[in-house]
C-alpha cells in the first residue's frame, strides 16, 4: 500500500519483510512517530533494534529484526482511547489478552498501552503489534 501515510507504509513494510523472513528491513522516509513506534517495538521485544541513517534527505531507519512480528499495522482512523479503554481495543486489534501491544500517542509521548495504562494516561491509538 502505498500513499501519503509514512507509518502505515513502514508498517507494512517491516510485516512484509518479517513474513518472507528477513532479518533487516529499511523504512524511509524517517519521522519521529515512526521512531518512537519502533522504540515500542523494541522495548517489547519485537525487533533486535533500528539504528537512524542520515541520507541527506528524511533519513531512514535501519530496522533489525528478529521473526518476532506475527502482523502490526497502523490502526485508522486513529482512536481516542482513556486510560480505562484500552481492552476494548485490546479485543479488536490483538488476537488474545496480553498478547501483543497497542501503540498510543499520548501527552507523554508515544509508549504501548500497557505503559499508558500503568500512568493512567489515555491517548490515540496509532498502531498494533503482535
Amino acid at each position: 500500500m502505498t500513499g501519503n501515510d509514512p507509518l502505515s507504509n513502514a508498517l507494512s513494510g517491516i510485516d512484509n519483510a518479517e513474513s518472507v523472513g528477513k532479518l533487516s528491513h529499511e523504512v524511509a522516509p524517517a519521522s519521529n512517530e515512526i521512531g518512537s513506534v519502533l522504540e515500542v517495538f523494541y522495548d517489547r521485544g519485537y525487533i533486535d533494534g533500528f539504528e537512524f541513517v542520515d541520507d541527506g534527505k528524511a533519513g531512514r531507519f535501519e530496522v533489525e529484526l528478529k521473526g518476532a512480528i506475527n502482523e502490526c499495522g497502523p490502526v485508522k482512523p486513529r482512536y481516542s482511547a482513556g486510560a480505562d479503554e484500552f481492552e476494548k481495543w485490546e479485543k479488536r486489534f490483538l488476537p488474545a489478552r496480553d498478547f501483543g501491544a497497542l501503540v498510543v500517542t499520548t501527552s507523554s509521548g508515544i509508549m504501548s498501552h500497557y505503559e499508558a495504562r500503568e500512568q493512567g494516561i489515555g491517548g490515540q491509538v496509532i498502531a498494533y503489534v503482535y
